[in-house]
């Protein structure tokens, strides 16, 4: 049995999808943009950006009972490779413990011109 996890905090899914689906004890996060779930205003900065998806993140893990220690894996997307660094030192104040197995894209262009959009896959 699947469960819809929607936080209130994270930005309101802008397409037919869900923030999260929860099953069999594993919950798959879609793409987190950099946007902010109050304002719906993108933050600015690849630094920036990438505390906000991941900050979205949090939210969705948080309203599903999870955290970041129970991610297994996440995707991110990149605009520019060249933003890879300054994401990656950002990324790290999220993932302290053990770090997650994880896919990194450069792509040609993300919606609402975002630099950087994550996705993640928790497990408890």
């Amino acid at each position: 049995m699947k469960k819809i996890i929607a936080s209130p905090q994270a930005p309101k899914a802008v397409g037919p999808y869900s923030q999260a689906v929860e099953t069999g004890g594993t919950l798959y996060v879609s793409g987190q943009l950099p946007l902010d779930g109050a304002t719906g205003r993108m933050a600015e900065g690849i630094e920036a950006q990438t505390r906000q998806s991941l900050t979205n993140i949090g939210h969705i893990l948080h309203e599903a009972g999870y955290d970041f220690s129970d991610v297994v894996k996440t995707t991110v997307l990149l605009q520019s490779m060249s933003d890879f660094a300054a994401m990656n030192a950002v990324y790290a104040e999220f993932f302290t413990g053990d770090k997650p197995a994880r896919m990194c894209y450069e792509v040609a262009a993300l919606p609402m011109g975002a630099r950087v959009e994550i996705d993640a896959v928790a497990v408890k």
